[in-house]
């Protein structure tokens, strides 16, 4: 009797360790997984694979900005969704699209730009970012509320092989 349990004990002690080889096994080729995701899906395709950033990529293929977007970075990105566009008055992104107006798309998108990957708690240490524009953004801090000019920061650090992406609830404009 004594011999059988200890035989019943040692085919559990050796399940259990399989079972947990297993689990850890699969952890490690999930966690594997999402890296190599991570890896692959630089800024652009991030944005591409969220439905709130269907304006935004748009408005990048018609700026030719996609390949610059997709380059190693890093670089930090405050995007406006497609209901931040739409706050914007009738028309102008529209306008904003036409091939003769490609100079100011360009002008507006990589004013959303700032080279390095700056995160949520970078981001409150300062009070202005230098944009790949030319000009520097704004920054304010107000309890939880971060502000980017005038579009407050609803969502942040979402990684990107490449850099990092800040959703903004507004179209932030450069200076004239």
């Amino acid at each position: 009797m004594k011999a059988l349990l200890l035989k019943a004990s040692g085919i559990f002690m050796a399940a259990a360790l399989s079972f947990s080889a297993l689990a850890d096994h699969h952890k490690d080729k999930m966690d594997e997984m999402k890296d190599k995701t991570q890896e692959k899906m630089d800024i652009v395709d991030v944005a591409a694979s969220n439905e709130n950033f269907t304006t935004l990529v748009a408005a990048l293929k018609a700026a030719g900005l996609v390949d610059a977007l997709k380059a190693e970075g890093p670089l930090t990105v405050f995007a406006p969704t497609d209901e931040a566009f739409a706050k914007l008055p009738p028309g102008t992104v529209e306008d904003l699209l036409k091939p003769e107006n490609k100079e100011k798309l360009i002008e507006v998108l990589t004013y959303h730009v700032v080279p390095g990957k700056v995160t949520a708690s970078d981001v409150v240490m300062v009070d202005s970012a230098n944009s790949l524009q030319g000009q520097a953004i704004t920054v304010t801090v107000d309890g939880e509320t971060v502000k980017v000019d005038d579009a407050t920061v609803t969502a942040t650090d979402i990684g990107a092989s490449n850099g990092v992406i800040h959703v903004i609830d507004q179209v932030i404009l450069p200076k004239s």
